[in-house]
């Protein structure tokens, strides 16, 4: 198969500002090569197989070059892979994208480009600002502050612009804006013309400074503001106050950790992602069929002769009803028997298979499954427990304790991935968590083994879906600061916004201005 290279723009940070196009070929790519700015829209997106390159330019660090981008795409693409260019904002828009092509056009390379939401409007918009508006601004230009260092001198007319366009918006302008203001000033730009840079724009964290144009480098130092940044100058940055609509969510640019099995980790990124966290996912389990699936085999066969059939996961329903089909039985299957399921997610994973639990107890641990079925009086029953291989011992205890007879069903194993001690320690140390989230113990278990302890874990806040996890998060050494009073993923998520709410934020958001 030939390979191909698709120049591909990743919009200006939210991932849902990604076209259906991109996303399509991000799920299809053998490669993705991408910059800081597209790393948001990678989550969820990206095959589990896929080769990522990280190429990103950072404020005051070295970075590959441009050169060696083309080489990349180049070789990549020649041994025959489907190669994604992910970039921020607009490939053709200040990307180098051109560039990129030019390269791809003299190799013999097939590409194809995808044009991306680009941060010059969509960065504004976020922030309340139309770069044009009916009696206010008819024209706008989009100009870059950083311009190649090799041309000598700057090609930006600045003089023609102050004068000419109503709007100038300004991208990578952020280290050189005392410069551009006074260029303006001096070309006759009132210096009581209402600016506005906005940082991070269209993330969570997006911040919103806005002043005169004469202040605003000095209101952008005193708020710290940095890079990336999208600068707007002109009567349109007036209705920022007016018009903001953009608003703080409550887990606004926390950095969390989803621990959680790929397959599974969805609900979870999509929840946190909707309440402004920036979810990082680092799957610490596999889930895995028991190596003998006769004993499996052999209970379905007498299911009816079961009183109760009780499944303490999704995997476990999964992975039981997988042998059920491969052996061309469904539903019917149970006969008589009556169904418990530990939670709410368990129960929906048996309705959407044409099942109705019988029994959910009101905490979704074992102890509380054993209680209620307890209080339906079980001596004398048999009951079939299908679950996890390495679940705790409490639950066909308590049972048996109380009369019934138990049958245990290995459905499952959890296993580390195979490059999670890698991955992890790579991953913390380069990055910076705020929130590490585990679902079950063995999350927990595996990646305290990977990283051979908790030392790079202490900083961090840990939050527990429930008891159970956050006890064997406790045994291993970790403080634990949230448990889910709800043990479900919703539950997980509003237990994060709980403990939120009574940090300290600090200064974000809108910086309001005075003359």
């Amino acid at each position: 198969m030939a390979g191909k290279v698709y120049l591909v723009g990743a919009g200006p940070g939210d991932p849902g500002l990604l076209t259906v196009r991109a996303q399509e070929l991000l799920r299809q790519a053998e490669v993705v090569v991408y910059d800081r700015l597209a790393e948001t829209c990678l989550a969820g997106n990206v095959r589990p197989d896929a080769e990522l390159v990280y190429v990103g330019k950072q404020p005051g660090q070295p970075a590959l070059s441009q050169e060696a981008i083309n080489a990349l795409l180049i070789a990549r693409a020649r041994e025959g892979k489907q190669v994604v260019r992910l970039k921020g904002g607009d490939p053709f828009l200040f990307g180098r994208g051109g560039e990129e092509a030019e390269a791809l056009v003299a190799a013999g390379i097939p590409f194809e480009v995808v044009p991306g939401v680009t941060s010059a409007l969509a960065v504004p918009a976020y922030a309340g600002i139309p770069v044009t508006h009916r009696g206010l601004s008819s024209s706008v230009a989009i100009i870059t502050g950083h311009e190649d260092p090799s041309k000598g001198e700057t090609s930006v007319r600045w003089e023609h612009l102050a004068r000419a366009v109503e709007t100038l918006v300004i991208l990578m302008g952020t280290e050189n804006l005392p410069a551009i203001v006074e260029r303006l000033l001096q070309a006759g730009r009132s210096p009581d013309t209402p600016a506005a840079a906005i940082q991070w724009g269209t993330l969570p964290h997006q911040r919103v400074i806005s002043a005169p144009l004469a202040r605003l480098p000095a209101v952008a130092r005193e708020a710290g503001l940095g890079a990336p940044a999208v600068i707007v100058i002109g009567p349109v940055a007036a209705l920022h106050p007016y018009l903001r609509w953009f608003s703080r969510p409550p887990l606004a640019g926390r950095r969390i950790l989803v621990t959680r099995a790929q397959d599974q980790a969805g609900a979870l990124v999509q929840a946190l992602r909707a309440a402004g966290a920036v979810p990082i996912e680092l799957p610490t389990i596999v889930i895995v069929p028991v190596d003998d699936e006769t004993p499996i085999r052999q209970a379905i066969a007498r299911l009816a002769e079961y009183d109760w059939v009780i499944f303490t996961s999704q995997n476990g329903v999964a992975r039981f009803f997988a042998v059920l089909q491969a052996m061309g039985g469904d539903a019917r299957a149970f006969g008589r028997a009556r169904l418990a399921a530990i939670g709410p997610a368990t129960a929906a994973a048996l309705a959407a298979r044409g099942l109705r639990a019988d029994l959910v107890p009101p905490a979704y641990v074992a102890e509380a499954v054993a209680e209620a079925l307890i209080a339906q009086g079980i001596a004398g029953r048999r009951l079939l427990l299908a679950r996890a291989a390495e679940a705790r011992p409490v639950l066909p205890e308590r049972l048996r304790a109380a009369g019934a007879t138990v049958e245990v069903l290995p459905l499952y194993r959890t296993v580390p991935p195979p490059d999670l001690a890698e991955r992890a320690r790579a991953l913390l140390t380069a990055e910076k968590i705020d929130i590490v989230t585990f679902t079950s113990a063995s999350t927990v278990r595996h990646l305290v083994a990977a990283l051979g302890g908790t030392d790079l874990l202490r900083s961090l806040t840990v939050a527990c879906i429930g008891p159970v996890t956050a006890q064997a998060a406790a045994e291993l050494g970790l403080r634990v600061d949230i448990v889910a009073p709800e043990h479900t993923i919703p539950g997980l998520v509003e237990a994060l916004i709980a403990h939120e709410s009574t940090r300290t934020l600090p200064e974000g958001g809108v910086v309001q201005w005075r003359r």
